[in-house]
């Protein structure tokens, strides 16, 4: 079936349900990579705080909690990855049925995570002294 010719039917029948719909696909394919641009920024930010321990004084025997703060950046990017592709699925689906409706929940979604993820470095900021002998291992 994916590999028959397309006959004059079937290519009217396409054109008349969605003359657009190359156009839609290409915008759903831009979307994805846009996603996946986020997920591996998201990713490399969290292996950047993990890395940042690598610059404090080995003397301080406190893990602190910035290790956790680079996990959840780099567990929200791969979280990101997966949905980002199941959602590339769903409009792709929803394109070729001529019944795609955008959804708000994954941009609710998508913003409260970073919205919590935002807070954590804020909060991580602000607790850390600015004494070199009192810091906050991260």
């Amino acid at each position: 079936m994916l590999f028959t010719k397309p006959t004059k039917e079937t290519s009217a029948t396409a054109k008349k349900l969605n003359p657009s719909r190359t156009r839609d696909h290409l915008a759903n394919e831009r979307t994805y990579l846009a996603w996946m641009r986020t997920s591996v920024g998201l990713m490399g930010f969290g292996v950047v705080i993990l890395r940042l321990r690598a610059f404090h004084p080995p003397e301080l025997p406190r893990p602190g909690i910035g290790w956790k703060m680079g996990l959840v950046f780099s567990v929200v990017g791969l979280l990101t990855v997966l949905l980002s592709t199941m959602q590339y699925f769903i409009v792709r689906r929803d394109i070729e049925e001529d019944t795609y409706e955008p959804p708000d929940r994954w941009v609710i979604l998508f913003s409260l995570a970073i919205t919590l993820l935002g807070t954590g470095i804020i909060y991580i900021v602000f607790t850390t002294s600015p004494d070199p002998n009192d810091i906050l291992v991260m």
